[in-house]
């Protein structure tokens, strides 16, 4: 930047790139701390190079700036412009500098040729620079998006395309709205294969009558940044005819069997069957070697097992533990829907598995009696059912030692929560 030598450029704290001999560097850092900046050493080679840098994103902001100042004051939103742009331009510098390229949003970004070229057509009558501008810019934008998000395909040959040359696939299926649980479990695919392939599909089939589908929070930009940021490959975001191309009505769905039937299948009867056709469907489009699902949806991640064997299919399914809020509620794309005071009363869903687990000692009963005990005590938690299994959500009895697992549903205001924990049962100290 100048310095005019006034009061408003001294305190900024900016960084000040220097150059200087080894016996002038010190007067050179006490002339940046008068200057009220911070010293940052750059070799003299690099000098056009730094100064290009500052300028590319300082002075060139400004045209950008001014041209999109010019193109409101064109539909005459002029006298507003600073409003409509600054929080807009105050976000996308932050993040910039916070998350690189990991920031980039918007129709280029995404891959909308549709939305880019409808901007060019309307910017056919604006001067020439503007134009120029904008599709220098969406090609650059274009580069670094294609190098840093994954491929997003919408369609069964768009995601043949993209997985044509794939080498051993790992898969994590997920409706979206994707939370830090979502990004464990991708982490933890990463290596199991070469491709990495994420699904965002929010499945009808799976919600019953009066359930959230509707309302199920779609945020495709967001989870895309999520994706990107955790080394996906390719994400697969059909539409529901891509999925279910004859139709919801009379299609061929997988019937879940009597493990389908109970705690979350007999709370909603038509989930699990939903959830085993999109699954197999999506092991069919995506054909993936192995494929991770969340230990939260524990009856879920069993069936899906239990699909995999009877049916034949070549997937390795793993499991991988809950991720927990910092004050221990899992993680769920659904507590987005809870306020700040039932957050509070969901956390007595945690709070009873840990006391519960502490009586696994004594057996069984014990386990399920103090668990009970705290979600009693527990203003706004409506209780689905609290009940202790074997690992293949078996029933077990106060006499069974061995590895198990404590379940809990439940309803805090109009929000359905899920938990669960494994428990050793060993009777005696």
């Amino acid at each position: 930047m100048t310095f005019t030598g006034s009061a408003v450029d001294l305190g900024r704290g900016c960084a000040m790139g220097l150059t200087a001999a080894d016996t002038e560097r010190a007067l050179a850092e006490d002339l940046a701390a008068v200057l009220g900046g911070t010293p940052v050493w750059i070799d003299d080679a690099d000098r056009v190079r730094y100064h290009a840098a500052l300028s590319h994103g300082a002075n060139h902001l400004v045209t950008l700036v001014a041209q999109a100042r010019d193109l409101l004051q064109g539909i005459g939103a002029g006298a507003e412009a600073a409003t409509i742009l600054r929080p807009l331009l105050e976000a996308a510098l932050d993040n910039a500098l916070d998350l690189g390229d990991a920031a980039l949003t918007g129709p280029i970004a995404r891959g909308d040729v549709t939305t880019v070229r409808a901007h060019v057509d309307a910017l056919a009558t604006e001067p020439s620079s503007t134009r120029d501008a904008y599709v220098a810019m969406a090609h650059a934008t274009t580069v670094r998006a294609r190098a840093m998000t994954p491929v997003v395909a919408r369609t069964r040959a768009e995601l043949r395309a993209a997985l044509a040359v794939s080498g051993r696939v790992a898969f994590v299926p997920t409706m979206g709205a994707l939370h830090d649980g979502h990004a464990r479990l991708m982490r933890h695919a990463r290596p199991l294969g070469d491709t990495l392939v994420v699904s965002i599909f929010v499945n009808p089939t799976q919600f019953g009558p009066g359930e959230d589908l509707d309302a199920y929070p779609r945020t495709l930009d967001a989870d895309l940044r999520v994706c990107a940021q955790e080394g996906v490959d390719v994400v697969f975001a059909p539409d529901v005819d891509e999925v279910y191309p004859g139709g919801l009505d009379d299609a061929v769905t997988l019937d879940p069997g009597p493990l389908g039937q109970v705690l979350e299948g007999a709370a909603r009867p038509p989930h699990f069957r939903g959830v085993l056709t999109v699954v197999a469907k999506l092991f069919a489009l995506v054909r993936p070697d192995v494929a991770v699902f969340g230990d939260k949806d524990f009856q879920q991640l069993a069936l899906v097992r239990r699909m995999v064997r009877d049916l034949v299919l070549d997937v390795e399914v793993v499991g991988h533990p809950i991720v927990r809020e910092a004050d221990g509620l899992a993680l769920s794309s659904r507590n987005a829907y809870l306020t700040s005071e039932q957050h509070d009363h969901a956390l007595a869903l945690s709070r009873a598995l840990r006391v519960g687990v502490e009586q696994a000692t004594v057996g069984a009963d014990a386990v399920l009696k103090a668990a009970r005990e705290v979600l009693d005590a527990a203003d706004g938690v409506d209780v689905d059912y609290l009940v202790v299994t074997d690992p293949l959500l078996g029933a077990v009895d106060d006499t069974y030692e061995g590895e198990a697992r404590i379940l809990v549903a439940a309803r805090v205001g109009t929000t359905r929560l899920l938990d669960n924990q494994p428990v050793v049962l060993r009777k005696g100290p």
